[in-house]
């Protein structure tokens, strides 16, 4: 079989993959510069610093944490002390046992996947500490959801790692979409935790996400086939959620739809055309991550909204209510469900925000910040049914 090939937009694709890590992150530099005041005793003395980053999906948390330790582990060499860093998403892997594996396997590939228990894989992160004389610094994103499976008994472990007198020693950067995310650690992993190490990522405004797409413009694309107003429509269409990991995923979509219309430059229409696809790849991932009680939520919210522009949490609550005895689902109490709002919130899936002027009394009102309601709907009365048949 032969293939239909012509020129590429793109000079370099894996520029707009999110997995890269530019050398510079725009509108961010404040964040880095508070991570080096948090861990400069590191590279100065070799103690140990601890940092939560905090904010909505897209905001540079995991990009920032990443590029901050490559830049610290130059620092650190230059005081003579030895530096790595391991990223664990702890959504992928879940629970203590898992992270530690990961974790283990960063330093030795060969690692085995069984037969260690938790307390000998904590030993032999410690000897190969030791041996490389290395201070580790370990992300642990999206750190809620081990929090929530396995509590804080790892983090407050890790915390304590340069009390055991070895030449090894551990530093954490916690990263959540939640501010309350820290609050899930107990009083002793707390007490070694400082709240004044919170940093907060702010959702990019218009501007900002402009100049993070021209930076990959200029680094993914060949010069000419990008033009300023597409830059600009891509971050006027992302700028509603503030999400540079949307903005990216558009403009790479939307270069390979250029391609495979064999055209010389990305126009307006192939980001029309990427923000249709991108919205249903990107919803499906969203709704993968929820449980089923955020589902069902978030089903009812749908369900209700779509002849309102807005609802009330009151509104939102009874049809969760009606939600959970079509699906025969056990409702859970008002405080769980506003919990589930919060979550859904900072996901991104809805719009949750005090009511303003003309409104009886302060209530919450919510909106779908950019999905059609019948289509969400749709999706996850799908991912309900077809789990009720498995």
């Amino acid at each position: 079989m032969s293939f239909r090939t012509g020129p590429s937009v793109f000079k370099d694709r894996g520029k707009v993959s999110f997995d890269y890590i530019p050398e510079k992150l725009p509108h961010r530099e404040a964040q880095v510069q508070r991570l080096f005041s948090i861990f400069r005793p590191v590279g100065d003395s070799g103690l140990a610093a601890n940092a939560f980053l905090y904010g909505s999906v897209g905001t540079g948390k995991t990009h920032t944490a990443k590029r901050f330790c490559e830049d610290f582990r130059l620092y650190a060499n230059k005081a003579g002390r030895g530096f790595d860093h391991v990223h664990v998403n702890c959504r992928q892997k879940m629970g203590d046992d898992a992270v530690l594996l990961h974790i283990l396997k960063h330093f030795d590939a060969r690692f085995p996947d069984r037969g260690f228990s938790i307390p000998e894989k904590l030993d032999s992160l410690r000897k190969w500490l030791e041996k490389q004389q290395v201070h580790l610094a370990i992300i642990l994103d999206e750190v809620d959801v081990l929090l929530k499976k396995s509590g804080s008994e790892l983090v407050y472990t890790f915390s304590r790692f340069g009390e055991e007198g070895g030449k090894g020693n551990v530093s954490m950067i916690l990263i959540s979409q939640r501010r309350d995310a820290i609050d899930r650690l107990d009083a002793a992993a707390m007490s070694t935790f400082r709240r004044t190490n919170a940093v907060e990522f702010p959702k990019y405004s218009t501007e900002e996400l402009g100049d993070i797409l021209r930076l990959r413009v200029d680094l993914a694309f060949h010069p000419g086939t990008v033009d300023r107003g597409v830059v600009e429509l891509i971050a006027d269409v992302a700028s509603e959620y503030g999400d540079a990991r949307y903005s990216i995923d558009l403009l790479e979509r939307a270069g390979a739809l250029a391609d495979e219309e064999f055209a010389a430059e990305v126009t307006p229409e192939n980001v029309r055309g990427a923000k249709a696809s991108v919205t249903q790849s990107d919803l499906q991932e969203r709704l993968g991550e929820l449980d089923r009680n955020q589902r069902l939520v978030l089903l009812g919210i749908a369900r209700k909204i779509r002849k309102k522009a807005y609802l009330t949490t009151g509104d939102a609550e009874e049809a969760y209510h009606v939600v959970c005895e079509e699906f025969h689902e056990k409702r859970r109490a008002h405080t769980q469900f506003w919990k589930y709002l919060q979550d859904l919130d900072a996901m991104g899936l809805i719009d949750a925000k005090k009511s303003g002027e003309g409104v009886v009394g302060k209530t919450t009102m919510i909106s779908l910040p950019g999905i059609p309601a019948k289509v969400l709907s749709d999706n996850i009365e799908s991912t309900l049914k077809r789990r009720k048949a498995m």
